[in-house]
Order: structure tokens, then C-alpha cells, then sequence
């Protein structure tokens, strides 16, 4: 009776593991925004290069009106001009995106990850392989607006600090009533 339970406790161990790392990579390829890829779909190259990019990662989604297009290849920096060469692998089903076209680093809600949005151009022409997309703003990085706030608020005078200069003050409006009597003041009764 023993070996049973014995036996039947190590099938239970055993498949709870096993089910434990099938949901560990379930979970990994749904939270990598990766998934499991084994070809390629058919696609093209094309450069954009930013002043900032935060923190967008290889592997990050390039999306247009919301719907993705691609995915982010590979980030280099340019040593020349000291910017972030970004290259964006777009699905080849997206050929007709203008060459005027710009790229924007934008935020996944308030904390996410980074990815790149594109809005469309009103060129004629369009992106090929290997081409550069020249307008292109680079990422809201919420630390340097943190700074900026705290360093203003540490400059600006508050309202009640004595250098602080005075509101000017428009003049009491006259007084046309006649001035009254002064009421006779309180004494108090001494015990």
C-alpha cells in the first residue's frame, strides 16, 4: 500500500512540473510580444535614425493607425552623428507606405514598453529595401520631464517668499459715505 501512494505521489509531482514549465513557455512567447517564429514572413529593411530612443528594444512591434507592420530589427548608434540608427523590418504586404512618411517612439500606456509608430506621408513614392525614413521624434522619456519639473519648481519663487515681488494693488475706491462715529471701546472689568 505504501509503494502505491508512493508511486502515485511522484506521478502527481511529476506532472505538475511538467505542466508548470508548459505554462512558463506559453507565458514567455505571449509576453515577449516575440512568440515563436520559425520563418519569416516575406519583408523589407528600412533605416530611421533618432535623437533618443528610451529604452525600445530588438523585437519591439512598428505599428501604423494602430495596426502592426513590422518589427524592430536591430538598434546601432551612429558614430558620426551620435543618434540611434533604428532598423525596421516591415512585412512586405506594406509596400505602399510613403517615403515622406515619419516615425515616432511612442509608449505602451503609462509604464510599457516601447515601440515605433509610423504616420503616413502624402508622397507618391514609396518605402523600399534599404530605404531611410529622414522625419522621425524621438521617445517621451518621463524621467527628463520629471528633472525639468523639479529643477523649475526649485528655481520659481513661491508666492509667500519675501523676494517674491508684490502684485501691484489697484487703489481703495473711495469712500462717499459719510465717516461714522467710533463706538466707544470695551473696557474690561477688573476683579
Amino acid at each position: 500500500m505504501a509503494i502505491r501512494k508512493s508511486t502515485a505521489l511522484n506521478l502527481g509531482t511529476g506532472a505538475f512540473v511538467v505542466l508548470g514549465f508548459a505554462a512558463l513557455a506559453f507565458l514567455t512567447t505571449q509576453t515577449t510580444s516575440r512568440g515563436l517564429h520559425f520563418a519569416s514572413p516575406p519583408h523589407y529593411d528600412v533605416t530611421a535614425k533618432f535623437d533618443n530612443i528610451g529604452d525600445l528594444k530588438v523585437g519591439a512591434p512598428v505599428s501604423m493607425s494602430g495596426v502592426e507592420i513590422g518589427r524592430v530589427a536591430r538598434i546601432d548608434l551612429d558614430p558620426k552623428e551620435y543618434k540611434a540608427v533604428v532598423l525596421l523590418r516591415l512585412n512586405s504586404q506594406y509596400d505602399q507606405i510613403p517615403t515622406d512618411s515619419d516615425a515616432s517612439v511612442y509608449t505602451q500606456g503609462l509604464l510599457g514598453g516601447k515601440f515605433i509608430g509610423l504616420t503616413a506621408g502624402g508622397a507618391d513614392t514609396y518605402l523600399k529595401d534599404k530605404s531611410e525614413i529622414d522625419f522621425t521624434q524621438s521617445a517621451f522619456v518621463l524621467e527628463n520631464l520629471i528633472g525639468q519639473f523639479l529643477a523649475n519648481a526649485v528655481k520659481s519663487p513661491s508666492p509667500n517668499s519675501p523676494s517674491a515681488s508684490p502684485a501691484p494693488s489697484s487703489p481703495a475706491p473711495a469712500n462717499t459715505a459719510p465717516p461714522k462715529a467710533a463706538a466707544p471701546a470695551a473696557t474690561e472689568k477688573s476683579k
